[in-house]
């Protein structure tokens, strides 16, 4: 069940805010999503939060300022995903102009698994012959791991955004906002985010011993296309602080200010650096260096972030844009395996969603688990299966289910049951024995059934309510566009009643519209929907500027109908 309600918002702080200069839609748009003063929408680096808030951050400037003095070797590991390449990327363009000794690795997911393992440290050790390990977009769970590289003798820096488990790795220093004690206020920083702010301080200690002087010193806010990269893509909220980061990182973008990999990635998408967005950033390149991570070897989309080769850059992209194409027939198979699987799903007795197939790919899982919490709007985990008679699990979730604190609930209760796990509120992994899959559903449902109330379980489409009529038109998509829209700052949704002038089905899958309200008529599409609709209809809808033969005109997207 879909039901579309309208945001409230303060019609005074909406006021305030038009007379402060906002364009009055935007001025009631950011109301209802909490702006109190324009104050808060300033977008210059000036407003960032200091570094010093963050735990440990002096400490680890220190550690490194020292390592880089003695010409020790740093070797960063890496995640696998967006995040974990673009902080990758802008670890090692970042600590070069600071002139450190830096290599990185990025182990392949399936054979290594996830975070510091001690696998992953002795394969480190043998090919890289680090001095120092640093992690980036991991490690905050790598007790092992952390042990198994101070045994050898290896200190290790911990960077990571990632919710600590009970324990936390006896690392030289841990930089997470999300670790015990730590006052940071924005507990949102992607792992590329935590990167950035570590090379601020490593800048300022550096130049606390003279090694330059603040005229002289290395421009980190080059790195800045990859730090919004990463952190749209994984789909941190777009607090104040990441807003920032983002926005500034589009500044670039369009700008044309961005290091080659970036540029080969908006080319092979078919989009324009000049009108970057953050849209684009999440649904456009994001996408083509996750399928990297998921289907071959991460290393290739840290290469391509990290050569300055337009060449060469443009060959990985080419590649990445092929591995992604391949994801995406995975994907649609994975799919259609899956609803089968869910054939007899009943979701008015059931709270959670979890399906396993032997034929299904590892790196597709957490695509696949998007998908049916989508269509769905359960908690969803998709399992895949792994070696020795285990099975990989991706899951994702919805408003009110923090997913990472139910599987913690379900160990807690059977201890034996999940091997390992991690995450976040909305996205987690874990690791089961094929054979305890049973009694995984059984326990996950029984959490399901005690957090989540009736109410819960009905997708909720927030609405902007109407637009006025004067507002549908490029310009004013154009100002849309042109902030920053994303996880937890929700882009502009509106609704509003129209008549039903035609209906066709385009490609088998997608309804083509032409909708009418004042006399006025309105092109639109609903994607992946071939509903048979009635004359009169409630639409939820974005406005797109469509450009066709040389011409841009207004359509509207459709979110939800209803008749």
């Amino acid at each position: 069940m879909t039901r579309i309600t309208t945001r409230p918002y303060s019609l005074r702080e909406s006021e305030m805010l038009r007379q402060s200069g906002m364009h009055p839609v935007l001025a009631r748009l950011y109301a209802a999503r909490g702006v109190h003063s324009a104050t808060e929408l300033s977008t210059e680096l000036s407003a960032m939060l200091p570094p010093s808030g963050l735990l440990q951050i002096e400490k680890a400037a220190v550690f490194l300022a020292d390592a880089i003095a003695a010409r020790k070797k740093l070797v960063i590991v890496a995640d696998y995903d967006c995040d974990g390449a673009t902080a990758c990327a802008v670890a090692i363009r970042g600590l070069r102009m600071l002139d450190a000794n830096v290599d990185y690795i990025v182990p392949n997911r399936f054979e290594y698994g996830y975070g510091l393992t001690p696998e992953i440290v002795a394969l480190t050790i043998r090919e890289k012959s680090p001095d120092i390990i640093v992690t980036v977009d991991n490690g905050i769970a790598s007790v092992d791991g952390v042990a198994a590289a101070q045994a050898q003798g290896i200190a290790v820096l911990v960077t990571d955004h990632h919710l600590p488990g009970e324990q936390l790795p006896d690392a030289e220093v841990i930089v997470n906002p999300n670790q015990p004690d730590c006052s940071f206020s924005s507990k949102h920083l992607a792992g590329v985010g935590v990167m950035f702010y570590v090379l601020l301080a490593l800048r300022a200690e550096l130049r606390k011993r003279g090694v330059f002087d603040q005229q002289h010193q290395p421009k980190l806010d080059t790195l800045l296309d990859l730090v919004a990269l990463g952190t749209v893509a994984d789909v941190v909220q777009l607090d104040a602080n990441n807003r920032i980061l983002v926005a500034q990182g589009l500044k670039r973008m369009r700008a044309g200010r961005v290091c080659a990999g970036i540029a080969a990635l908006f080319r092979v998408a078919g989009r324009e650096p000049r009108n970057a967005s953050p849209f684009d950033l999440g649904f456009a390149l994001g996408p083509r260096l996750n399928a990297a991570g998921r289907l071959a070897d991460m290393s290739l989309g840290i290469e391509c972030l990290t050569t300055d080769d337009e060449g060469r850059a443009w060959q990985i992209a080419q590649e990445l844009n092929s591995i992604n194409a391949e994801r995406k027939d995975i994907e649609r198979d994975m799919q259609d395996v899956a609803m089968l699987h869910l054939d007899q799903f009943e979701p008015a007795t059931s709270h959670t969603i979890t399906v396993f197939d032997e034929s299904w790919h590892q790196g597709v899982i957490g695509i696949v688990a998007s998908r049916l919490k989508d269509k769905f709007y359960r908690p969803t985990i998709t399992f895949a299966p792994g070696d020795d008679g285990l099975i990989k699990g991706s899951g994702r979730s919805i408003p009110g289910f923090h997913l990472r604190d139910a599987l913690d609930l379900v160990s807690k209760h059977s201890p034996t049951l999940i091997q390992k796990f991690g995450g976040h509120a909305m996205a987690a992994g874990l690791t089961l024995r094929h054979d305890d899959l049973p009694a995984f559903q059984q326990a996950f449902e029984a959490v399901g059934k005690s957090w989540l109330q009736h109410h819960q379980l009905e997708r909720i489409i927030e609405t902007d309510g109407a637009l006025e009529e004067a507002y549908f038109s490029t310009d004013f998509i154009a100002l849309m566009d042109s902030q920053v829209w994303g996880q937890g700052f929700p882009p502009p949704v509106f609704c509003d009643d129209f008549k039903l002038i035609s209906q066709r089905i385009l490609k088998e899958r997608h309804l083509k519209l032409v909708l009418e309200k004042n006399g006025v008529r309105y092109d639109a599409i609903w994607f992946g929907h071939t509903d048979n609709l009635s004359e009169h209809v409630h639409v939820a809808f974005r406005l797109d500027a469509n450009e066709y033969n040389g011409v841009t005109r207004v359509q509207l997207l459709i979110e939800h109908i209803e008749c």
